[in-house]
C-alpha cells in the first residue's frame, strides 16, 4: 500500500522548513549587522561565533560594549524570550551613572531628586519607544539591519551621518575618560588598603567622618588641610618608606600615568573581543554594590530632615536650583537609544518590544532610586552634612573599609576589561568613516588612542569629577539621541503621512526645548 502522509503532518513539516528559513534569515541579517560594523580585513566584528547560538545558549553582543553568555534562555532557533531581552536592556544601561545618583539626588534636593528620576525615565522612554519605531516608519523593503544612525543618515543625509557620528563618539569618549577617572580612584584606593595592611600601618587623616565600624567620611571638608596633617602609627616599617609610598602613590600626580602602560598596549589590539568574556562582571557589580547599600544602610539607620526650600548645618533643600545637574546625570543614565533597535531585533515575540522596553527602564529606575534614595537617606547626618555625598559615592568609605575595598576591586576589573572594547567601537565609527578601514595602520590607530587616553589622563589629573564629565556628555549626546532627532523624525513621518497634529506638534517640539535647555543648564550651574 503507498505511503499515506496525513495532512496535519504536512503542516507540521511546513512550519518546520517556515521556521528553519526564519532562522537562516535572521541569522544573515545578524551576520550582515555585525560585517557593517567593520572592514573586511578586520575579523573582530565579522560574524563571531556567538553570532551562530547554540541551541542551549546566546551570546549577546551590543553596540556599547556589554557582552555576556546567557544560558538556557532561547527557544533553539537564536532568538531571545523576553526575560532574556529586558536583561539585555537592563545590563546595558547600568554603568557608571549609578556611582554619581546619590550626588544628583543631593544637588537636586531629596524630593525634586525622586521625581525627576521618575520624569526622566519615563520621558526617555517615550524618546526610546519613537526611535524604536523610526525605523518601522521608512517606506523601504528591508530595513531590518539599520540601527538609528541610518535612520538619521536616511531623514538628514549626510548631516544626520556626521552629526550622529560626533554625538556617538563623546557618548563613547566621555564614557571612557569617566572610566579613566575611575580606575584610578579604585586603583589608588586599593593600592593604599594593600600597602597599609602588608605594613600593618593605620592612618587617620583629618578628614571629619563617623566612629564605629561602619565609618563614613568627609572628603570634600578636608580639601583645605595640608597633607601632612594626620596621625600615624607604625607597627612596622620606618617613617621615611610611607612618605616615599604616598609621593609616588597620589591619587591624581601619579597613578593615572601608571595606567597608560597596562591599557595603551590593550588598546592597540586589532581584535579586543577576548575582553567581551569578562563583561558579566559588570552585573555582578552592580548586584554587589546594591548589596552593600543595603548593609551599609542597615548599619547606618535613616537620617532624614525635611527642609523644603532653606538650607541648615547638616541638610539640604527638597527643591534646590542645582536639579539640572541630576537631569545631565539621568540623560546618560538612561541612555540606550543608539542600539536599542539591535537589542530588540532578537526579541522572540516582536509584539512584546513595548512591553519589554518598559520593563526594562522600570526595572533600571528602581535599580537607581534604590541606590539613591537609600545612600541620601542612611548618610549620617548629624554629625556630618548632606553636603559630604560625594559624586562617586564610595569615596564617602575610607580605603581600609572591606566592603567597599571589594566594590573597587570588581569594578576595577570591570573597567579594565571593558575599556579596551569601548576603545575598539570609538576607533570602528571614526576611522571606518575616514579611511574605511578600522584599522588604517598601526601609526593611525595609536594617535587616536594617544588622543582619548590623553583626555582621560588630563581629567583624572585636573578634573576628577565624575559626576561632572557624566553630565556633561550626557546632555551633549542625549540631546541629538534622546530629544531632537527621534522627535523630528517622528513630526517629518507624519507631516508625510498628512498626519502631523498641532497637539503632536506642540508636545514634541517641547521635547527639543526641553533637551536643549537640559544641555545649557549644564554650563550655567
Amino acid at each position: 500500500r503507498p505511503f499515506h502522509v496525513e495532512p496535519t503532518n504536512i503542516v507540521s513539516v511546513n512550519d518546520d522548513m517556515q521556521r528553519v528559513t526564519d532562522e537562516a534569515s535572521a541569522m544573515n541579517k545578524r551576520i550582515h549587522y555585525y560585517s557593517r560594523l567593520t572592514s573586511p580585513a578586520d575579523r573582530a566584528l565579522i560574524a563571531p561565533d556567538h553570532v551562530l547560538p547554540a541551541p542551549d545558549e546566546i551570546y549577546v553582543y551590543s553596540p556599547l560594549g556589554t557582552a555576556f553568555k546567557v544560558d538556557s534562555c532561547t527557544d533553539g532557533y537564536g532568538k531571545n524570550s523576553s526575560l532574556v531581552t529586558i536583561f539585555m536592556i537592563w545590563n546595558t544601561m547600568m554603568g557608571t551613572s549609578i556611582l554619581s545618583i546619590p550626588w544628583g539626588i543631593k544637588q537636586a534636593g531629596f524630593t525634586s531628586g525622586i521625581i525627576l528620576i521618575l520624569l526622566m525615565g519615563i520621558l526617555t522612554l517615550y524618546c526610546c519607544y519613537r526611535v524604536v519605531k523610526s525605523r518601522q516608519m521608512i517606506p523601504l523593503t528591508d530595513t531590518s539591519n539599520w540601527e538609528f544612525p541610518d535612520v538619521c543618515k536616511y531623514y538628514f543625509g549626510s548631516f544626520g551621518q556626521w552629526s550622529s557620528l560626533l554625538f556617538s563618539m563623546v557618548s563613547l569618549v566621555g564614557a571612557m575618560v569617566v572610566y579613566w577617572v575611575l580606575m584610578s580612584n579604585f586603583l589608588f584606593n586599593t593600592g593604599k588598603f594593600i600597602y597599609n595592611f602588608v605594613h600593618d600601618i593605620n592612618v587617620t587623616d583629618i578628614v571629619p567622618g563617623t566612629n564605629g565600624s561602619n565609618k563614613v567620611i568627609c572628603p570634600s571638608a578636608a580639601s583645605d588641610h595640608p597633607p601632612q596633617n594626620r596621625s600615624v602609627t607604625f607597627s612596622s616599617g620606618n617613617r621615611t618608606g610611607f612618605e616615599l609610598f604616598e609621593e609616588w602613590w597620589d591619587k591624581s600626580r601619579t597613578v593615572p600615568f601608571y595606567l597608560i602602560a597596562v591599557l595603551l598596549p590593550l588598546l592597540n589590539l586589532k581584535s579586543p573581543s577576548f575582553f567581551a568574556k569578562f563583561n558579566v562582571l559588570g552585573t555582578v557589580s552592580v548586584v554587589y554594590l546594591v548589596f552593600l547599600v543595603t548593609v551599609k544602610a542597615a548599619h547606618l539607620g535613616i537620617h532624614l530632615e525635611f527642609n523644603w526650600f532653606t538650607e541648615n548645618e547638616f541638610f539640604v533643600p527638597e527643591f534646590r536650583i542645582l536639579f539640572p545637574q541630576l537631569t545631565g546625570v539621568l540623560t546618560l543614565a538612561f541612555f540606550i537609544h543608539n542600539c536599542v533597535i539591535t537589542l530588540l531585533q532578537n526579541n522572540k515575540n516582536q509584539e512584546n518590544n513595548v512591553r519589554d522596553l518598559s520593563i526594562a527602564y522600570f526595572l533600571v529606575g528602581l535599580t537607581y532610586l534604590y541606590v539613591g534614595v537609600i545612600i541620601f537617606a542612611s548618610f549620617p547626618s548629624p554629625p556630618l552634612s548632606k553636603e559630604c555625598i560625594e559624586q562617586n559615592f564610595l569615596d564617602n568609605f575610607p580605603s581600609d573599609d572591606i566592603m567597599s575595598f571589594v566594590a573597587r576591586i570588581f569594578l576595577l576589573f570591570q573597567m579594565m576589561t571593558v575599556y579596551p572594547l569601548l576603545g575598539y567601537l570609538a576607533r570602528v565609527q571614526l576611522l571606518r568613516q575616514f579611511f574605511g578601514n578600522a584599522y588604517p595602520s598601526l601609526f593611525h590607530v595609536l594617535i587616536l588612542n594617544l588622543a582619548v587616553v590623553g583626555a582621560g589622563v588630563a581629567m583624572a589629573r585636573f578634573y576628577p569629577n565624575i559626576g561632572g564629565i557624566i553630565r556633561y556628555s550626557g546632555a551633549t549626546c542625549g540631546l541629538a539621541f534622546v530629544f531632537v532627532y527621534p522627535s523630528l523624525i517622528y513630526m517629518i513621518s507624519l507631516h508625510r503621512a498628512g498626519q502631523l497634529t498641532w497637539p503632536a506638534l506642540i508636545i514634541h517640539i517641547f521635547i527639543i526645548l526641553l533637551g536643549l535647555a537640559n544641555l545649557i543648564a549644564q554650563f550655567l550651574l
